[in-house]
């Protein structure tokens, strides 16, 4: 298990989230480099069936990052996400997928070490649970 390299896809919306991400890139913050960012406008613009379609074509871990709540370019589309985010995590209980493959957070334009610290972790997460394709 120690060579697993679990998938990871990000969604991050385009004000805040992929802003930290793009500083965590340009400051060359040391991250696990098995995932792969998808941007949206908005983290409410994240529809249920994307994550639900990651899952189903494998992808070990599903990581939702949005602007913090009150900061929202759209005003309200933080508060979209996170309702939204607890409906996931019990349909992945139903679907028998571990439910700490999916993660929200928020992360700002200034915030590339917390971007950094959150896919570390994230990443770590998914590999103790394992490959998607296993047990879990």
């Amino acid at each position: 298990m120690d060579d697993y390299k679990p998938t990871i896809v990000v969604f991050c919306c385009n004000w805040c989230s992929y802003a930290g991400a793009d500083l965590a890139g340009v400051s060359r913050l040391q991250m696990a480099p098995h995932f792969r960012v998808i941007r949206t406008m908005c983290s409410g613009r994240i529809d249920p069936e994307f994550v639900l379609t990651a899952f189903k074509q494998g992808v070990d871990g599903v990581l939702i990052t949005g602007c913090h709540p009150g900061d929202c370019h759209y005003l309200s589309g933080n508060y979209k996400t996170l309702r939204r985010y607890h409906i996931l995590k019990v349909m992945l209980r139903e679907f028998g997928i571990h439910e700490n493959r999916l993660k929200l957070e928020w992360v700002s334009a200034g915030e590339g070490n917390k971007f950094q610290q959150v896919i570390n972790e994230f990443t770590e997460q998914v590999k103790k649970i394992g490959p998607l394709n296993g047990s879990g």
